[in-house]
């Protein structure tokens, strides 16, 4: 698997993922480990594994990584609540009770508030004034405040929350600090959970607590929504505002129909693909694409080539916000397709189009190569900083 893409080229796949495209959909893959796998590049074939369940999300069978050597290293069943990582029917056990919570009727109900809070943050950057991160200054803090307010998170924890689960997926941070984030997240999670058991309040973590679910799951639960919530949007806001910054007649073409926003947020949504890749095992032998799958074998489902797959969307390569082919798979598909989709719409529709209306003349504010990018080993892709600038 490759280890970076090419230069001036970082919302593309890395070029090894497109040129195994292009030899077919599904390949042999050689694990750092010397372990034999599989590599799905296609559209369909991708789709087809995320919704069969012969095809496992299980952490302890996860013993392998495309860029990560797991020699001698034995992986733990996920921790209670964390269904991301589980198969039937623990899995259904958890997600049910938040399916209703994240409906596209419940997520349209947020759009003001997402709007205010989008102000909020635009009127601190035009206050300020010329240069800033864009990054810290909007694209992380909006969905941050979106998803802590849903589950509760009192005000002023959400900074130290944010920084904590920026160090568990920047795949730079060094294990002993990773460590260290992961325990004290833990223990401030035990300590919220314990205090919405005491005295509920008007949010999802609070409702949970008048179920079955232990303290231990609702942690877990809590611990994997905070995250996908906050750190997947705010890294397509920030690369997709790169994007559109670097595409300047699809950014004019926004700016000219607000009622593109919709589809433009779709479009980037495929172009971009910052959760790239997802990793099953195989229970059983299986049949994909004309392979055997064989029974404990991993295959890592490539997100990001299958929306770019040229039978599946034509001129993939090339980002169009008026593009009319749907069903991308940035969400992910089947099962474990991502509770939080809708509010990820919602925070995108309303950032991206407020942020350009308020700062017409938004532009970088270094070369388009010193943008400081995560790296390959990121589960998440995205930017590290965006340094902006506007004329005042």
């Amino acid at each position: 698997m490759p280890a970076q893409r090419r230069p001036g080229c970082p919302f593309d796949p890395p070029p090894e993922l497109v040129e195994a495209r292009e030899h077919g959909p599904i390949s042999r893959l050689s694990f750092p480990d010397g372990h034999q796998g599989w590599l799905v590049t296609g559209y369909e074939l991708v789709r087809s594994a995320l919704a069969d369940p012969r095809f496992s999300s299980r952490k302890e069978l996860m013993s392998h990584h495309p860029l990560i050597d797991y020699s001698g290293i034995e992986v733990p069943p996920a921790l209670p609540g964390e269904f991301l990582l589980m198969d039937e029917p623990q899995h259904s056990r958890y997600r049910k009770p938040l399916v209703r919570k994240f409906t596209a009727r419940r997520m349209r109900m947020l759009t003001e508030r997402v709007e205010q809070i989008t102000a909020e943050h635009l009127d601190a950057m035009e206050r300020t004034g010329p240069p800033a991160d864009l990054v810290t200054a909007f694209t992380k803090p909006v969905p941050a405040m979106m998803i802590c307010e849903l589950l509760g998170v009192p005000y002023e924890d959400r900074g130290s929350f944010q920084e904590q689960v920026e160090s568990f997926m920047d795949g730079e941070t060094s294990d002993e600090d990773l460590i260290a984030a992961y325990t004290a997240t833990q223990g401030y999670l035990a300590e919220l959970v314990a205090a919405k058991r005491a005295n509920p309040t008007d949010d999802v973590l609070s409702d949970l607590t008048h179920s079955d679910l232990t303290d231990e799951e609702l942690q877990g639960m809590a611990l994997l929504l905070l995250a996908a919530g906050f750190d997947t949007t705010a890294n397509t806001l920030a690369l997709g505002t790169l994007a559109l910054l670097r595409d300047p007649e699809q950014l004019a073409t926004l700016r000219g129909d607000r009622g593109l926003a919709p589809g433009a947020v779709e479009e980037l949504l495929r172009y971009l693909s910052v959760a790239k890749t997802f990793m099953r095992t195989a229970l059983e032998d299986v049949e994909l694409g004309g392979q055997t799958i064989e029974a404990g074998t991993a295959v890592v489902l490539s997100l990001n080539t299958a929306n770019r797959d040229p039978e599946r969307f034509t001129d993939p390569h090339v980002l169009d916000i008026r593009r009319q082919e749907g069903g991308h798979l940035a969400f992910g598909h089947g099962a474990h397709l991502c509770l939080g989709q809708q509010l990820a719409r919602v925070e995108m529709g309303v950032a991206l189009p407020a942020l350009f209306d308020r700062f017409p003349t938004l532009r970088l504010a270094v070369p388009a190569d010193e943008v400081r990018l995560r790296p390959e080993t990121a589960d998440i892709y995205g930017v590290k900083s965006l340094p902006v600038t506007w004329d005042a």
